[in-house]
């Protein structure tokens, strides 16, 4: 049924009569439910015509502007086929833009040919094959678009134009009242995308298609507004031209309707060209692998020890894990965190220290739980300086549960000490007894590069101790997650009080340091 009734003929013919397309004049009538729009372009010309009483020589008519050009469809091929394309991102712009089939068609004064052909099935096929051929995994998406910044500019000529005319019959319309490019665009395009790609759109979904559509009078048609709203438009380092959407919203907001209308012609000029494709890109949200790893060796980082530039030392706990998780997850890049970090000469032992990688834009994602293990265990055969234990995918939110633990929590370690001065085990037997041993710590000389200076209280919750020889014996501690091991035995110059020296009052140091557990309770340990 055609939307349109005799009330909105004088409009329609109006917007028509000026170069104005069927679904644009459907939106600036209000016509708010989706069915309308969805019908070929051919199909709406054909019945605007008949609603309009017009012959059919006369669908395109001459109006005060020049003629329109035409917009040029060749096959979608010749223009998204000559975008490049990299790592699921299809780039480039060509002189003629992506344009329709129907050589009868004229640009859209208001919309620049968007909701011509490039709303309709042809298009949006070729976009999908564009997808497709990304190698994303997927079984929902977000579909987005990004139109030209000066469609705000046209509209609002298109909406003062329609005000006026419809205020000569006592009638209001609100730039409210008008259906939103945007959303007119999607009612359309969101069932064809899912029928040919064969999953539901979903708001939420991880994986995003978007569409950036360019135009090359932007400037042209947006530089009266930088004249008259300069403060509207400050350069950004981010944006290639200070009109931005935002932008241009916001100089229309602040304008007076009549410096408008002497600035800019309403109805809006018919355009010299039609949109192009600037780019078409392919996105899928990070996706979250945690676990726990051993480290096995005492000339391991953390994470790779790079100092001005140069390597210290060929890897990392960080890239041995995080290599096959690339690979296999066919991700762009990757981001490490953990619960702590062991200096490069510590060992970490029991139960492992937890660890997530963050995936950035991972090509595949769908994992069964045999397959993670199976990743689980190529990690652990391809290096004998670490091992990882209960691999599995987290959300962002689970890693919350990692870090809250990295202050809170306790964890547990082993300690070979030196001392200067002879003992026998009856000298070091009374640290047995110290229990929730309050020290005062200021930022260790040797992280002073990278930590802010401060004195942090921590809590040594209890030691043990072995004795092994007049000048060394093994200490085991039980301490709040964030204290400075090396610094409560050797004193750091006396930036840690008390610490073990000062207690037996010796000179102590530390040779051999080893994490024996830390005590956060997350991830959820599986079954080997």
């Amino acid at each position: 049924m055609f939307p349109l009734t005799e009330e909105n003929k004088h409009v329609a013919q109006l917007l028509f009569n000026t170069g104005t397309c069927p679904r644009c004049i459907f939106r600036f009538c209000g016509v708010d439910f989706h069915a309308p729009y969805k019908l070929s372009y051919k199909e709406l010309l054909n019945e605007l015509q008949k609603f309009l009483e017009m012959e059919k020589d006369e669908l395109i008519l001459e109006v005060s502007n020049p003629p329109p050009k035409k917009i040029r469809l060749q096959e979608l091929e010749d223009s998204t086929d000559n975008l490049s394309q990299n790592g699921g991102r299809i780039s480039g712009i060509d002189d003629g833009s992506i344009v329709c089939k129907n050589p009868n068609l004229s640009v859209c004064n208001v919309c620049l040919g968007i909701l011509q052909e490039f709303c309709e099935k042809d298009f949006i096929n070729k976009v999908c094959q564009k997808v497709e051929a990304s190698g994303f995994e997927f079984t929902n998406l977000v579909f987005s678009v990004s139109f030209p910044p000066q469609l705000s500019v046209r509209e609002h000529a298109a909406w003062l134009l329609v005000k006026q005319e419809m205020g000569k019959q006592n009638l209001s319309l609100g730039r409210n009242d008008i259906v939103q490019l945007k959303e007119a665009y999607k009612w359309i395009a969101h069932p064809l995308f899912s029928e040919e790609l064969g999953v539901p759109i979903d708001g939420k979904s991880l994986f995003e298609v978007s569409v950036v559509f360019a135009h090359p009078e932007t400037v042209e048609d947006c530089h009266f507004l930088a004249a008259i709203c300069p403060d509207c438009f400050k350069p950004a380092k981010n944006k290639q031209s200070v009109f931005t959407r935002m932008a241009v919203m916001k100089a229309l907001n602040k304008i007076k309707e009549e410096d408008f209308r002497k600035q800019f012609p309403c109805p809006p000029n018919s355009p010299k060209a039609v949109c192009t494709v600037l780019e078409i890109e392919c996105a899928h949200g990070a996706v979250f692998v945690a676990g726990r790893y051993n480290k096995y060796s005492r000339n391991l980082p953390q994470t790779p020890w790079i100092i001005d530039g140069e390597r210290k030392l060929e890897s990392s706990v960080e890239e041995l894990i995080s290599d096959h998780l690339l690979r296999v997850f066919k991700a762009e890049s990757f981001n490490f965190s953990s619960s702590g970090r062991e200096d490069v000469d510590v060992r970490t032992l029991g139960n492992g220290r937890p660890f997530a990688i963050e995936l950035v834009n991972p090509h595949r994602v769908h994992f069964t739980s045999q397959e993670i293990k199976e990743l689980q265990q190529k990690i652990n055969s391809s290096s004998n300086k670490i091992q990882v234990r209960d691999l599995q995918l987290v959300t962002r939110e689970a890693i919350g549960h990692m870090k809250e633990g990295e202050e809170e929590k306790t964890k547990t370690y082993s300690a070979l000490i030196w001392t200067n001065e002879a003992i026998q085990k009856k000298d070091i037997e009374f640290l047995n007894d110290i229990k929730d041993l309050k020290i005062d710590q200021k930022t260790p000389l040797r992280v002073l590069h990278r930590r802010p200076l401060a004195v942090r209280t921590r809590t040594i919750h209890s030691m043990e101790i072995h004795y092994v020889d007049e000048h060394h014996f093994r200490l085991h501690l039980k301490t709040q997650a964030g204290t400075y091991i090396k610094e409560f035995v050797h004193g750091d110059f006396g930036r840690t009080k008390p610490n073990i020296g000062s207690l037996m009052n010796v000179t102590a140091d530390i040779l051999e340091l080893d994490v024996e557990s830390v005590d956060v309770d997350w991830p959820p340990a599986l079954d080997d």
